[in-house]
């Protein structure tokens, strides 16, 4: 079993490799970076379509907040959800551990800075994602029978298998498919079993509840709101997530009002860093921009799936017969996800300096955030080629014959005294042998872990800035973070269940549509039990083979998406629809 997982570690990570094949290099004075073809991608497709349309998210911004309070909806209207439920299930998914973890990432590895990146991404994502919903209306198929007493079947399909199919023609009908396998092989793993295992995970650590009943307990939540179909995946999403986002900026907020004369200095910060870095904690080094900007795009493509092909398939099951009316309310996804709650996770980090601390650390020699690293010319940290058979350490600091020797660090963070004791009272000497995870002092005792200062990354990071933001008022801050990193994790897994069942429902039909929801509540729990190291692994290859076919749809329909906007917005078909809703609420109709 243990060979099989290795094998399966082995074939994902070569898979990444090959699909993060660079094509722009960078110069040693900008840090040495390389720029991936799935970045380039993303960030090219999001160019054109904002150029092509006109900059349609500055435009048509007001009207996607009008559409999305329902004042123009028509129940008539053929679909399952409303525009706001439809939206609120994207968002589900879209508003994520991306926005804890991912804005701590990109802030530790590319320096304040990154987080201006992450809005200039959020800015072109916006254009991509009204172009993937606007066509995710326009070729979704309505089921003609009436199937009310199965209602996990649904009555819409919609996304990007369709507008490929159906938009660029029967010829491409292979690419759809394709699409829609990589799509639901996405749901199963990064949707889905890694959403399950972070909350396990989060919760066993900190209450120490097994891992199992954890699972039991959300894949039973997952599994009474899946199996309603979409209606209810609307109707419960409808709620989570405004609640989770209502939660989160507004723990963020207090902590800007605590320190509102640190607000515009810390705003002042992060412009300066984004052109002109300083040193960041790892990786980015004194005048490295493109590291900057990279990490920013990376982690903001990633947090807003622009691009992906996911959200669109949520949005096309909004009652609507006017494709653009939905792609307008799409519009609003980056910009709450990345320009709102993003800007916050920042914003925390920032301020209250905790993206610069280091901590009181337990370093396990098992654990997944220990690393080796060297200095690089810039002044900051990259991860060496290969893990050192041995460490000496004298005193607490390691014997390094050169400057370019691997060491022990934590977090892509070199370490810089080690200590035996949580109190940091007793320096470590003797040697640390990585290959089999442990320590052995000089006296022969065997450590299977040492204590140390050092940075903190991920959601702990957050947690960190919540928990000190908010230490006027009690030690408390952390658990709000807690509390959004287990709803986003279940809301993902929702949302991500309807995305996997309308590829099956593509591939299969109806029938295929119970039998996958089943099954995905079964691996949301065997991943709520499993090390899913592998999983990881292989949900970022499918979601980066997955992205390509979107892409290049997108690009071939975006003239077709210039024509149906612009009609549109000449016929001005929201006017009619606010009389009759208007004409209903005289007769006393429901809505």
């Amino acid at each position: 079993m243990q060979d099989s997982m290795q094998a399966l570690e082995r074939w994902a990570q070569s898979l990444t490799d090959f699909l993060n094949t660079y094509v722009v290099e960078i110069g040693p004075s900008f840090g040495g970076e390389n720029v991936p073809i799935m970045v380039l991608a993303l960030l090219g497709t999001g160019v054109y379509l904002t150029l092509r349309l006109g900059f349609i998210q500055l435009r048509r911004l007001g009207h996607g907040f009008a559409v999305t309070t329902g004042k123009y909806d028509d129940p008539e209207e053929p679909g399952d959800v409303s525009h706001f439920q439809a939206l609120t299930t994207a968002l589900s998914a879209t508003v994520g551990i991306g926005n804890i973890a991912g804005v701590a990432l990109a802030i530790h590895l590319g320096g304040p800075g990154a987080l201006f990146w992450m809005w200039v991404t959020a800015f072109l994502g916006m254009a991509t994602k009204y172009t993937e919903v606007t066509l995710a209306q326009k070729y979704r198929t309505l089921e003609a029978v009436d199937r009310d007493p199965h209602k996990w079947e649904g009555t819409v399909s919609g996304g990007p298998m369709y507008y490929i199919e159906r938009g660029l023609g029967k010829n491409w009908k292979p690419m759809a498919v394709f699409f829609a396998i990589m799509l639901a092989t996405v749901g199963f793993l990064t949707g889905n079993a890694v959403q399950a295992n972070t909350v396990a995970d989060v919760v066993q650590t900190e209450f120490m509840i097994p891992k199992w009943v954890t699972g039991f307990v959300t894949s039973g939540i997952v599994a009474m709101v899946i199996l309603g179909g979409i209606t209810r995946i609307g109707r419960v999403t409808s709620i989570l997530a405004p609640v989770m986002a209502v939660v989160y900026v507004t723990g963020a907020m207090i902590i800007l009002v605590l320190n509102a004369p640190d607000v515009f200095p810390t705003l002042m910060t992060i412009f300066r860093e984004a052109f002109n870095p300083t040193a960041g904690v790892a990786g980015t080094g004194i005048g490295a921009i493109l590291v900057t900007m990279m990490w920013g795009v990376r982690r903001g493509l990633f947090s807003n799936e622009a691009g992906q092909g996911s959200a669109p398939i949520a949005h096309a099951a909004a009652k609507t017969d006017e494709p653009v009316s939905e792609g307008v309310v799409a519009l609003l996804e980056p910009f709450i996800d990345t320009i709102v709650i993003c800007t916050m996770t920042g914003l925390v980090l920032v301020m209250t300096g905790v993206n610069t601390a280091k901590f009181n650390t337990e370093i396990l020699f098992s654990g997944g955030d220990i690393s080796f690293a060297v200095p690089n010319v810039n002044k900051g940290w990259e991860n060496a080629n290969q893990m050192p058979e041995e460490i000496r350490v004298v005193n607490g600091y390691q014997q390094l014959d050169t400057e370019t020797e691997p060491q022990l660090a934590w977090h892509e963070v070199g370490v810089e005294r080690l200590f035996e004791d949580e109190d940091l009272s007793i320096p470590f000497t003797g040697s640390v042998f990585p290959v089999e995870a442990e320590a052995r002092t000089t006296s022969g005792r065997v450590l299977s872990s040492l204590w140390g200062m050092a940075p903190e990354n991920g959601a702990p990071l957050t947690m960190q800035g919540f928990r000190q933001g908010l230490s006027p008022l009690g030690d408390w801050g952390h658990y709000i973070v807690l509390f959004c990193v287990m709803l986003f994790a279940i809301s993902t897994a929702i949302s991500w269940s309807y995305y996997g069942d309308r590829s099956a429902n593509y591939l299969l039909g109806a029938k295929a549509v119970l039998p996958y929801k089943m099954a995905f509540v079964a691996a949301h729990f065997v991943g709520a039990v499993l090390p899913l190291a592998a999983v990881w692994g292989m949900g970022d290859v499918f979601l980066a083979i997955v992205i390509l076919p979107n892409l290049l749809a997108l690009v071939l329909l975006a003239p077709k998406v210039v024509e149906m906007t612009n009609d549109y917005f000449e016929r001005q078909p929201w006017k009619e629809n606010y009389e009759k809703r208007q004409e209903w609420k005289r007769q006393g109709r429901k809505l």
